[in-house]
């Protein structure tokens, strides 16, 4: 029997990320295992905190007479012992701690509070309970009578239900149950977060491509084997058919499925395929939901009550203890990558769990990330094909707009000429039209046409937004706000005025361009609210509106029938910045949002207006030929040294004091060199951030490029330590972030 446990305490501290170890008393030994959550004494103060068991050993190195007990375990939540494995692997790969990699398996602490609705059964059998009929009867008061009368039709039904039907309170039902006529029981429910859609959908006949990989998915499933598929295929495809059915497979053999999607945009069309097909076992899990919602799908995950569980990342946590199969759509998405430490990425987890567990992991894209493909070119993932779309007539013709020859031609507007007869006849054919415009707001700045000078953000060394809807520019790192100033803060002049085009701006000349149109504008600014996303698409979906502008939430996933024309307003706007994937994230966003058309039997016509026709990026994407820019972009990352054929390590560090900030920047490069010896590691930096100010503290930053993963990966974890148990370094703050997904 095991004696002591070794245990993850819940402290951020930095300097108490290790086991501590905690002696198992007698009446907790037969309910205590790894995975438990428990209640430990800790500190000289003895402050009860929550732990995780992560292990257990017959012996200590310390007296055993100052060994502390535990108190109790938590019953509610607890960690598969599969997931502190998991844990463990995070905290050297992520260089994080143990207790922030356990925190993201487990909802929140504050919301263990299970929900409950009373039921109400009638005990009374037929005979007496008209006997107390009869007794009421001669009373004035009847709304008593009237309860009984309810019961002994319905025999039971819910308290609610009751007191509305009878008109009696809860003093006099209590009064009943006292006399014994009733029973109340509490029946534990569910908060659900999404409406079970039920329609029922029946699958659909494959063809010859998604036939093949649904087999090579079966076989490796059937073998137990941790094989890693990238399913590349185009918009239309029919990927998601081959998602269903590789789970369908998964259900017949009583396991489970865990399927990734990039945004909380994408969830309710998601949601709704899956519930057509396979009813109340889906499950969905994102960051709109209510904490009460959360820890309820997490417990229905967990008690087995749901198979299938859909959701951005975090859904890589959920607590099945079965799984057969975990998917990720849009595998190449920036946003399976946390920003926020642990920066993990999902579909590295998704891997690792997998391989813990035996089983296939799916990865598809119709633009995977260019890492993604080399693996599958170098056999270290199995590349499965779809190059057709899965609906025969689907055709979708795409049109490159100069935007340089508008100009020249004197068409100043925000719409080319093409684009613009296309929205048009769109219209008189009562189809439906998506503008894409990767920006919000009304305009990227606010300037000074006299002396140059740019609005920025207080606390932030970055431009602010203009807004017109409530006419206040706004900064989106912090939150700052203000009116638009009248004249210039640095000249004084009055010739202040907005620069650069946002979504807003396209929803003002849209409306004033075809008055009689029904516009709809999906971006940050208009889903604030839990169910904005799933109202603005369902009106989309359901004829409602005419026109959909938005940013990048509706690049990907949604399928219109009626969408006929997709109109990408300004293709460049990423192509410039400062990111070696700036053309890769370019191009997956002009193939992502075009493919939204063409898919069904009407055809599809995409219009890219850019300033940058010639562009390798703009011009395979127009051609919807993936192979011809991986050929071209590959070339480039070789040449420079850039992921795939490197990796890079990124060290945040930031401060309130910009003169300690910087003395401490040159100190970490000199232990990263002294470190780095003997290694072939190059070092760059430090320098300032692209944003060298976030919130009032400044940003620098060093880059760390090595070929090898595990030596780098080593490096920064050693580099951390140092620092983390260094008291020099009090003033700052660290943060790792190897192989990042955006630019510092």
């Amino acid at each position: 029997m095991n004696k002591y446990a070794n245990i993850i305490i819940e402290a951020t501290a930095k300097n108490l990320n290790r086991p501590f170890t905690y002696r198992v008393p007698q009446h907790l030994k037969n309910d205590i295992d790894i995975g438990s959550i428990v209640e430990v004494p800790f500190g000289k103060n003895n402050k009860v905190i929550n732990g995780y068991v992560i292990d257990f050993t017959d012996s200590i190195d310390f007296d055993e007479n100052k060994a502390k007990d535990i108190i109790q375990i938590n019953h509610t939540v607890a960690v598969e012992a599969e997931m502190i494995k998991l844990g463990k692997w995070m905290e050297k790969r992520y260089i994080t701690s143990f207790h922030a990699a356990f925190n993201l398996m487990v909802p929140s602490s504050q919301v263990q509070n299970k929900k409950y609705k009373n039921r109400v059964v009638l005990l009374l059998d037929q005979d007496t309970a008209e006997e107390e009929l009869i007794k009421l009867a001669d009373k004035k008061k009847n709304n008593k009578l009237m309860a009984l009368k309810i019961l002994i039709e319905l025999k039971e039904l819910s308290e609610e239900s009751l007191l509305n039907k009878s008109g009696i309170t809860k003093a006099v039902l209590k009064t009943m149950e006292k006399q014994g006529w009733v029973k109340i029981i509490k029946d534990e429910i569910y908060r659900n977060p999404f409406s079970i859609n039920n329609k029922s959908s029946k699958k659909i006949q494959l063809n010859e491509q998604q036939r093949n990989a649904l087999n090579k998915i079966n076989q490796a499933s059937d073998n137990n084997e941790n094989k890693v598929f990238l399913l590349h295929g185009i918009t239309g495809s029919g990927k998601t058919e081959v998602y269903m059915q590789a789970i369908e497979n998964q259900l017949n053999k009583n396991k489970q499925a865990i399927v990734l999607i990039p945004e909380i945009g994408l969830t309710p069309q998601m949601v709704n395929r899956f519930t057509e097909r396979f009813g109340d076992i889906v499950g969905v899990m994102n960051s709109k939901l209510s904490p009460g919602e959360k820890y309820d799908q997490w417990r229905k995950a967990k008690e087995g009550i749901i198979s299938i569980m859909i959701g951005p990342r975090s859904a890589i946590f959920t607590p099945f203890s079965n799984i057969g199969i975990i998917i990720i759509d849009e595998e190449h998405e920036m946003t399976y990558k946390s920003e926020m430490p642990p920066k993990f990425h999902a579909r590295e987890v998704a891997i690792k769990r997998a391989s813990l567990g035996k089983y296939p992991v799916v990865l598809g894209s119709a633009t995977p990330l260019l890492e993604s493909y080399h693996k599958a070119l170098d056999n270290k993932y199995e590349l499965l094909e779809l190059d057709s779309k899965a609906i025969e007539n689907a055709s979708l013709e795409t049109v490159i707009a100069d935007m340089r020859e508008e100009l020249v031609n004197g068409n100043k507007t925000i719409l080319s000429s093409e684009l613009n007869n296309a929205i048009a006849s769109a219209l008189a054919r009562k189809e439906q039209i998506i503008l894409f415009i990767n920006r919000r707001g009304y305009a990227s700045f606010v300037s000074c046409r006299k002396c140059g000078y740019v609005i920025k953000c207080s606390s932030c060394d970055i431009s602010m937004t203009y807004h017109a809807t409530n006419k206040k520019m706004i900064c989106h790192y912090c939150g700052n706000s203000h009116e638009k100033p009248k004249e210039c803060p640095n000249c004084g002049s009055i010739h202040i005025k907005e620069v650069g085009t946002g979504t807003q701006k396209v929803e003002q000349s849209i409306k004033k361009l075809f008055p009689d149109a029904r516009v709809s504008r999906m971006d940050m600014d208009t889903t604030t609210k839990k169910n904005d996303t799933e109202r603005i698409l369902l009106d989309f979906n359901n004829k409602q509106s005419d026109i959909l502008i938005g940013t990048q939430m509706i690049a990907k996933g949604h399928h219109f029938e009626n969408v006929t024309l997709v109109g990408v307003i300004l293709a460049d706007t990423s192509l410039f910045l400062e990111d070696f994937r700036a053309c890769e994230k370019t191009f997956q966003l002009i193939t992502q949002v075009t493919g939204r058309t063409g898919r069904a039997e009407k055809p599809g016509k995409a219009i890219i207006q850019t300033y940058s026709p010639e562009h390798y990026a703009i011009i395979t994407a127009a051609n919807q030929s993936y192979r011809e820019f991986y050929d071209k972009e590959i070339a480039y990352r070789k040449l420079m040294d850039y992921p795939p054929f490197s990796n890079i390590g990124t060290i945040m560090i930031s401060a309130r004091e910009e003169r300690d900030l910087i003395s401490e920047a040159y100190q970490i490069k000199d232990l990263i060199v002294k470190l780095a010896k003997d290694k072939e590691i190059t070092v760059l930096g430090p320098t300032p951030a692209q944003v060298s100010k976030v919130k009032n503290v400044f940003r620098w930053r060093i880059i760390v490029k090595s070929k090898e993963y595990k030596p780098l990966n080593i490096l920064l974890y050693n580099l951390n330590q140092s620092i983390v148990y260094d008291n020099r370094y009090n003033k700052i703050n660290l943060q790792i972030d190897i192989n990042p997904m955006m630019s510092y």
